[in-house]
């Protein structure tokens, strides 16, 4: 549980989806969320909790748009427009301007050097997720990445990160960030193993009490199994989709 999260550190994410009232339906019964829109100043924005705690939010993806459904993650900034600055000079594009979101906050989307496409959230009453780490929240953000070292830099330049290379063998390279001590993100170099062409991507990790069961739950309510469980030296995963393809992964948490 946390009430705030560093600046430069994963704060927030959000659900891009053609079917609200299915994606809110999926996660709600997955997850044990309540969604609840911010109202039409906010274009039909919706919030979703547990209990009394935010966890994400979702907004309609419109036809035409010409992204796939998915989630994306956003990074806490100080200020919008100076990381702006700096993610230009350190070779990422501007997506979406910085843009003041009523009394929330602002935000801004990026896309880095590799493609990934990553958001910033400059907090003001809305300063992100207040539940993560546990069942049915987020609990690891990471960049799967065509460009390592290029993707590495640039997030050490654009949004100050301060990193540590865990793993550097040839069958895997991955870098975490390191903001007060802590562990919040991760880069993997997935050059080896994602499709020639294929964009780097940003994967949000949901934390799971049983990952077969929220597996089959998945399946049941309408989604689809993409990996199924795999027990690893991080404990166990999965990666599942809601049912207009949305991808999400699953990390076992305790009970």
């Amino acid at each position: 549980m946390t009430d705030s999260v560093p600046f430069g550190a994963p704060c927030w994410i959000d659900l891009a989806t053609s079917d609200l009232a299915r994606a809110t339906d999926f996660y709600g019964q997955l997850f044990g969320w309540t969604a609840v829109a911010a109202g039409p100043e906010y274009g039909g924005y919706v919030n979703c909790s547990k209990g009394d705690r935010r966890v994400a939010g979702m907004m309609a993806n419109e036809p035409g748009s010409g992204y796939p459904d998915g989630w994306s993650t956003y990074l806490a900034v100080a200020d919008a427009g100076a990381t702006t600055s700096a993610v230009q000079v350190a070779g990422g594009r501007v997506l979406v301007e910085p843009m003041q979101v009523g009394a929330q906050g602002t935000m801004a989307v990026y896309a880095d050097p590799t493609g990934a496409v990553i958001g910033a959230w400059q907090p003001a009453e809305h300063t992100g997720y207040s539940a993560l780490e546990e069942h049915g929240t987020a609990i690891w953000h990471e960049l799967y990445t065509t460009g390592y070292t290029a993707a590495v830099d640039f997030y050490r330049s654009a949004f100050g990160w301060d990193t540590e290379v865990t793993v550097d063998s040839d069958e895997l390279r991955y870098t975490v960030q390191i903001a007060d001590g802590v562990q919040r993100a991760g880069i993997v170099d997935a050059s080896s193993w994602l499709p020639d062409g294929a964009s780097s991507t940003w994967e949000v990790y949901f934390g799971s009490r049983d990952v077969a069961a929220t597996l089959a739950q998945v399946t049941a309510l309408g989604g689809s199994v993409v990996q199924d469980v795999a027990d690893t030296p991080y404990g166990q995963l999965a990666t599942a989709a809601d049912p207009t393809g949305a991808q999400f992964k699953l990390k076992a948490v305790p009970s």
